[in-house]
């Protein structure tokens, strides 16, 4: 069990807002992400009621995601050489376009899944770009980097207070309203975001990185990326987690209807109370004073978010449903940012568009084939037995990964000797090291 000496006090957990150019960014994107969940609530319901068709789901999630895979690396490179915040507010202007097109589409009567399908590229495409010069650009905006593990989790927390109210939004409009009101609500949502982000004042980054061929850039990239242990690992258990357990949410339009005989605003309720436990989850986070012990929380996570999906699998219920979609969010946000903050605090400098491309590709660049995938695996063995199917394979990615925690404290040690940039985080990895099994609290 964790020092209660680790933990802050409430006022302390918001701590990262005393910063400006932080602040503004944390309330356009709480605003924004509301409608960005209300989307991508609706977008798959009118996907499945269009088609009834699970493997055309698990499509339309495959396009969405797969430009991300293909192109992430050279928009790391690119997100080094260029100014990463007006890449941000380039993509969020173009992500509102895209928005309000599938609004046009749905409003004018003409929309079908082959529209849905193309706009999900175009959104990819966008994303590709967007993440890496989103994660590399938190850290411009937090002027103490003992800070920054607490802004990630703050971040993580607004994500999914936003995911906990979208869909619930979500599912309520699309009965009485149907979906084409929430491609539009989130497309006006992209105003105060755009606004926000031309508010901030960024410093320019000082000394500018030699250019050299972009493939050339990109081996170094790929070289120091999964030449560090730390990195390497961290990388390859959210690569599995995002292939095998994040595609959940793709089969959840199928489960609430086959399943758990529900409509609209079932699969908006379990999304919500997945948002709910994600959200727990960043606060606990945001709550920690330093990161020690984060190397042991990310495949203890890991274990707490395969183990819902396999109880979920079981479940016929509807409220116990929704109490292990809470277990669930829990688990699955947990590990993505406390990847992200050893991530963030691991990277050097001029090669952090280019780690955080690859954590890209590893969080959303796996995911279209899990979701092709998933939507196989769901015609071939059924959805509740997908879910224990990949639930059990994240857990045993989580077991592997423990197994490696030496490594990663033999690694990690020296590169935060040499920065001092969070003392604790040495001493957190050498705890964890020491596990071989999981805790028991």
């Amino acid at each position: 069990m964790a020092d209660n000496n680790n933990f802050l006090s409430v006022k302390d957990i918001f701590r990262s807002l005393k910063y400006r150019n932080y602040r503004l960014f944390f309330y356009g994107q709480g605003i924004s992400m509301i409608g960005t969940w209300m989307q991508r609530i609706a977008m798959p319901w009118l996907v499945y009621r269009l088609t009834d068709s699970a493997f055309l789901l698990g499509l339309v999630g495959f396009a969405g995601q797969f430009p991300t895979f293909l192109l992430a690396p050279f928009a790391g490179v690119l997100t080094d050489r260029w100014n990463r915040h007006r890449i941000l507010i380039a993509t969020q202007i173009l992500a509102m376009a895209q928005s309000l097109l599938l609004a046009v589409l749905y409003f004018i009567g003409i929309i079908n899944v082959w529209h849905i399908v193309a706009m999900s590229i175009f959104l990819g495409l966008v994303n590709a770009f967007d993440m890496p010069a989103r994660q590399s650009l938190v850290i411009s905006m937090v002027e103490k980097k003992e800070d920054l593990g607490n802004a990630i989790a703050l971040n993580s927390a607004m994500v999914n207070a936003a995911r906990l109210l979208g869909p619930a939004i979500a599912g309520a409009l699309v009965a009485v309203t149907g979906e084409g009101v929430c491609f539009l609500i989130n497309g006006l949502s992209y105003l105060l975001v755009v606004w926000s982000l031309m508010q901030m004042r960024i410093a320019p980054v000082k000394g500018e990185r030699k250019k050299t061929h972009i493939f050339r850039e990109l081996k170094e990239g790929f070289d120091y990326t999964f030449g560090l242990a730390p990195l390497k690992y961290v990388i390859m258990l959210l690569a599995l987690v995002s292939l095998m357990g994040m595609p959940y949410a793709v089969l959840m339009p199928v489960f609430s209807k086959e399943i758990l005989h529900g409509g609209s605003h079932t699969f908006g309720f379990l999304m919500g109370a997945s948002g709910l436990g994600a959200l727990a989850g960043a606060i606990y986070l945001a709550s920690r004073k330093s990161v020690l012990g984060l190397g042991k929380i990310i495949p203890l996570s890991t274990i707490i978010f395969g183990s819902g999906l396999i109880a979920f699998s079981f479940c016929r219920v509807v409220w116990l449903s929704l109490i292990l979609m809470v277990i669930t969010g829990i688990g699955m946000t947990m590990q993505m940012a406390a990847s992200n903050t050893i991530l963030q605090t691991i990277a050097d400098d001029d090669k952090r568009g280019r780690v955080m491309s690859f954590y890209s590709m590893a969080f959303m660049g796996t995911a279209p084939f899990g979701s092709l995938l998933a939507g196989w695996l769901a015609n071939v063995l059924g959805v509740s037995n997908t879910f224990l199917a990949t639930g059990a394979i994240c857990i045993l990615g989580a077991l592997i990964f423990i197994n490696k925690l030496p490594e990663l404290k033999r690694a990690v040690h020296p590169i935060y000797v040499k920065s001092g940039i969070i003392p604790e985080i040495s001493q957190g990895l050498q705890t964890a090291a020491q596990l071989t099994v999981p805790p028991e609290d």
